[in-house]
């Protein structure tokens, strides 16, 4: 599978681009702020019909302008090509469309043109909270799981309606727990089945990031992740049951599948005290390269990869063997960013790898 044409208008600091790609490796250098980026963020949401840095769809219309569009032209497994196309004008509803025919959920694009994306901002993986971790996991299991998917959204909806009823026991002064229960049966139904998937999933999903981390970071330490969540003690059935004061006095669900985290470690410590930089970002580029390698076994086509400024305080040495790793035929569609067009160009004089550089300035793209 593999991303033919992008067409962009009024994406970001884009006004309009029109760009055939590599089926193999395509780079983008140019100048912090220059809009290289964008164009992955571009990429990205025509995979999952959102933005990877702002959720907030209409604050990625061009300043000064009304709408964006974007608009990809994908092949997949030599078949007919497919035509994704996402518009969203100022105040409206945001228009998704797959071969001109608009989607009813947009949950249903999900999975069809599997991509992951490889930026900076992935260190929040490590930094921040659980929830940031848990966001993590859903989406790599929502790329290949629709069951999973419709679970996780009935679950969430269940949740939300469960804690607002608690609110409105405290601030109205009187309790129902036949009507709470309504709400239990859905948690314990749909959080169950998102548990076991999740389990089923990092028991085949850590060998692969421990195998990548030793070739990213050609160190010997061990490293690992844990999966952290209360089901595996007991039913959440019984968790719900036996918090149901404390839920009450803190007005929320304190228990479920909504509290689970990953513990990654080095070495057996926390890696979030214990991990250099270096080590951290080769723990998170061997978590993506799992997740690429993952999604591949289950979809039964390789993914898009997206290298946004990871060569960032990694050495020359590190930077070379990532992308001689990247293109082997293991490896896709692979698009990179870099601030330095002269290290791009290094990497690639002596190649027999196919692959395009487009240069960005002020949002402007084109090919050189």
């Amino acid at each position: 599978m593999y991303l033919q044409k992008l067409q962009l208008n009024q994406f970001k600091n884009c006004p309009t681009a029109e760009l055939l790609f590599s089926e193999k490796i395509n780079c983008f250098v140019g100048n912090n702020g220059a809009g290289k980026t964008n164009i992955l963020d571009a990429i990205y949401y025509l995979s999952f019909c959102k933005s990877y840095f702002n959720a907030m769809d209409q604050q990625n219309i061009m300043h000064g302008t009304d709408f964006f569009g974007l608009h990809g032209i994908y092949y997949r497994n030599q078949n007919e090509p497919d035509l994704v196309s996402c518009v969203q004008k100022k105040n409206i509803k945001k228009s998704f469309k797959f071969n001109k025919k608009e989607y009813d959920r947009l949950a249903d694009h999900i999975g069809k043109f599997p991509l992951v994306m490889i930026s900076p901002y992935d260190r929040d993986l490590i930094n921040e909270g659980s929830d940031v971790r848990r966001k993590f996991i859903d989406g790599v299991i929502s790329q290949f799981d629709p069951i999973y998917l419709d679970e996780l959204i009935i679950y969430n909806k269940a949740l939300l309606q469960r804690n607002t009823l608690l609110k409105q026991f405290v601030e109205n002064r009187f309790f129902d727990p036949e009507l709470l229960g309504v709400w239990d049966d859905q948690l314990i139904r749909s959080g169950t089945v998102i548990f076991e998937k999740r389990k089923t999933f990092l028991t085949a999903f850590i060998p692969l990031f421990v195998h990548y981390y030793s070739i990213v970071s050609q160190q010997s330490e061990q490293v690992d992740i844990q999966y952290d969540s209360m089901l595996h003690d007991d039913t959440l059935d019984d968790l719900l049951h036996q918090n149901i004061e404390n839920d009450r006095a803190a007005r929320y669900t304190t228990m479920g599948i909504h509290k689970d985290d990953l513990l990654f470690l080095i070495n057996n410590y926390p890696l979030k005290k214990f991990g250099s930089q270096g080590q951290q970002k080769s723990f998170v580029i061997a978590i993506k390269l799992a997740q690429f390698d993952f999604t591949q076994n289950v979809m039964g086509y390789k993914p898009i990869l997206l290298f946004d400024d990871i060569f960032d305080k990694l050495d020359d040495q590190r930077v070379a063997q990532l992308i001689g790793l990247v293109s082997n035929d293991n490896f896709g569609q692979v698009f990179i960013t870099d601030t330095q067009r002269q290290r791009i160009e290094l990497l690639f004089r002596n190649s027999k790898i196919q692959h395009k550089i487009f240069e960005v300035k002020t949002g402007i793209v084109s090919e050189t």
